[in-house]
């Protein structure tokens, strides 16, 4: 399959080399984040009304420890995403996902935050396979159906108060997820989840 996850995509993340995971992830999931890129710049640049590129993650930093996930992100900016609100499509070893939101290193945390305290019942309402993430680097989820306003508020202050704080928003696909069983269904669920999360889009430049 073109853009979507399989089993041995998933499997890239099972090794404890460097080298055999970059090389299983070269060979493997990085063309499926490639072409999603690809499919899907042009369709966030219409539902947001912004220009959009894709990034694809690199890894080129590594030097021992193996990534544990990859991603291909989309933001404004032609050069980087890491200071934007941006959406990515990427996948641990026990689950994808696709999400929306802002990471440590962006300065427009206050106004995301500020968006976002209006929509609290908004991301209660989202379906159960939904999540938020005060970490976009660990693998473990706080699902929205078990979360209380209460939960969600404090997820969202904390990324506007402490300095490294962050949020994403997104939707979770284990690999046995009737979406992943095709390109025609996945690609079709990534955009069902982009026009879902595109109600907490921060604008590029907000007033």
């Amino acid at each position: 399959m073109k853009y979507t996850f399989t089993e041995e995509d998933f499997n890239v993340f099972t090794h404890d080399s460097l080298e055999k995971t970059m090389e299983e992830l070269k060979q493997h999931a990085r063309k499926k984040l490639e072409h999603l890129g690809d499919y899907f710049t042009d369709y966030l640049t219409e539902i947001t009304g912004d220009t959009h590129y894709s990034h694809v993650a690199q890894h080129a930093r590594r030097k021992v420890n193996p990534p544990i996930d990859s991603w291909v992100a989309f933001g404004t900016n032609k050069r980087g995403y890491k200071m934007l609100p941006h959406f990515q499509i990427g996948l641990f070893k026990d689950h994808a996902f696709c999400q929306y939101g802002i990471i440590y290193e962006a300065p427009l945390k206050s106004e995301a935050a500020e968006l976002w305290n209006q929509q609290i019942e908004d991301i209660l309402n989202l379906g159960d396979n939904y999540f938020i993430t005060k970490n976009h680097m660990k693998p473990e989820k706080l699902f929205i159906k078990d979360l209380n306003e209460t939960d969600v508020k404090k997820a969202i202050d904390r990324l506007s108060t402490v300095k490294s704080g962050e949020l994403m928003i997104g939707k979770y696909y284990s690999p046995e997820d009737n979406a992943l069983k095709s390109d025609e269904a996945f690609l079709k669920d990534l955009k069902e989840t982009f026009n879902t999360l595109n109600q907490f889009y921060i604008e590029e430049e907000p007033v």
